[in-house]
């Protein structure tokens, strides 16, 4: 913890020092998926963000503490107080519970997250455990005069906040808002903390309030649960930039005004990944997950390899073509990393120096894979402990050889070679090779063994 961390901090539009709360620890917030499908991976790049700046923390001797909550109820499809609630709406088309959607799609979520060799969170809260801690917030902010009722929902009164709209410089404006909709709301900016029964009569998830039978808003939930398991304040809250203008609004003004000052000290977001000009989403139909990509014969660590080379605060333009190099990127750093001396266990002092410094300047992951690629390029006698030193934040398991499926035709012909180089039989040696290849995989012979590769 020597070298100072810089991170653009939203809040303020710049970057800035980070300071701790807690010395030598840091308290992180994400936002986690809605659990009505499969998560694509414009979403994934966002969850690699958070992974990548954990990492670093990790990097610079912090203990980290990261909340990603679950969100399982209460998220409408408008992503502000219109529409349906998505785990309601995906219940019916899928003929389940909320409850079997919910612990489908968050397994699902957790098994891309091994796949893409991300850390585990400290905690997974689900938003439906903390139903009682959501009710007793809004009773605070209810008792401090933060609300108002009306058509049988409590609303958050914005005018009662005048830093509403401090993350993103707007004012109270029509255009601004999503939320316009509602007749019963003072202020198109105000938003719903609770729903009663009476409005969506037939949601299955609902729970007795002081206001009536319903269900929590969307934006109450990451309040509570940050405030629970992280504490009045804490140091970084991370999402997508869509989640800016009004859920991470809504949860400045309920969580600063719940405990009378700034709950969070900085805000750090993440640009889209677009394919073309059009940002990613499931709400189009058209999105990717890593199934799509491993069906396509991509191992989620070239889609982790991917995100690393455009800085996180500026959109990553997917195509197909930028992931077979992404994938060709990967297959050569492991190739060239097998062949560098592993004697030597200590990393380069000054190439991690310069390393750290790269990292903890707003997470410069572009640059620090280009400083990857000059160390491997020159190959000294301490490249391989260096490289996998850096792997500690890229997190690209670059020591584990990758591992080819080699049918067993195949298998059985490289048997039959191997014999046939111990007995000198260079004749039908070379036959089998050219049988293997003809098969579709390269042979490749050096002093230190022999490795195949699929053509």
């Amino acid at each position: 913890m020597s070298e100072k961390i810089q991170l653009f901090n939203t809040l303020g539009k710049e970057k800035q020092e980070f300071i701790p709360l807690n010395k030598g620890q840091v308290r992180m917030y994400s936002c986690g998926p809605t659990v009505y499908s499969y998560i694509h991976i414009g979403n994934h790049r966002h969850n690699l963000v958070d992974d990548f700046l954990k990492r670093m923390f990790l990097f610079n001797k912090y203990e980290v503490i990261h909340i990603i909550n679950i969100t399982d109820v209460g998220h409408l499809t408008s992503d502000a107080d219109e529409g349906e609630d998505k785990m309601e709406k995906a219940a019916r088309k899928e003929q389940k519970s909320p409850l079997e959607i919910a612990e489908y799609y968050t397994q699902s979520f957790f098994d891309d997250l091994a796949q893409l060799n991300i850390i585990p969170a400290t905690q997974y809260p689900r938003a439906t455990a903390y139903i009682a801690e959501q009710i007793e917030m809004i009773k605070e902010l209810e008792k401090k005069g933060y609300t108002y009722h009306a058509g049988g929902n409590v609303y958050f009164d914005t005018e009662k906040f005048p830093e509403y709209g401090s993350l993103t410089n707007k004012q109270h404006t029509e255009a601004y808002s999503r939320t316009g909709k509602d007749p019963n709301k003072k202020n198109s900016q105000d938003f719903v903390l609770w729903f009663t029964k009476s409005k969506y009569e037939h949601h299955a998830q609902v729970w007795d309030s002081p206001w009536g039978t319903g269900y929590p808003g969307w934006h109450i939930e990451c309040s509570t649960m940050s405030r629970k398991l992280l504490g009045d304040q804490f140091d970084i809250h991370t999402g997508g930039v869509d989640l800016q203008p009004v859920h991470h609004e809504n949860e400045i003004a309920q969580s600063n005004c719940a405990i009378g000052k700034r709950a969070v000290n900085y805000w750090v977001h993440n640009e889209f990944l677009v394919v073309g000009k059009e940002k990613m989403a499931k709400s189009s139909g058209g999105f990717l997950t890593l199934a799509n990509l491993k069906k396509e014969g991509f191992d989620p660590l070239d889609f982790r390899y991917l995100c690393l080379l455009t800085h996180y605060r500026k959109q990553l333009q997917y195509s197909t073509e930028a992931l077979v190099s992404a994938r060709n990127a990967v297959k050569n750093i492991r190739k060239r990393l097998s062949t560098l001396p592993k004697e030597n266990k200590t990393a380069d002092a000054a190439s991690i120096a310069k390393f750290r410094t790269l990292i903890n300047d707003d997470l410069n992951l572009p640059q620090a894979v280009a400083l990857l690629q000059e160390v491997l390029q020159e190959g000294s006698e301490n490249a391989y402990a260096t490289i996998l030193e850096m792997d500690k934040v890229f997190g690209l398991c670059l020591d584990k050889e990758e591992q080819l499926a080699i049918p067993q035709e195949v298998r059985e012909l490289l048997n039959k070679r191997t014999i046939a180089r111990k007995e000198k039989n260079w004749k039908e040696s070379d036959t089998l090779r050219d049988l293997i290849l003809a098969k579709g995989y390269k042979i490749l012979d050096s002093s230190t063994g022999t490795t195949v590769e699929k053509i």
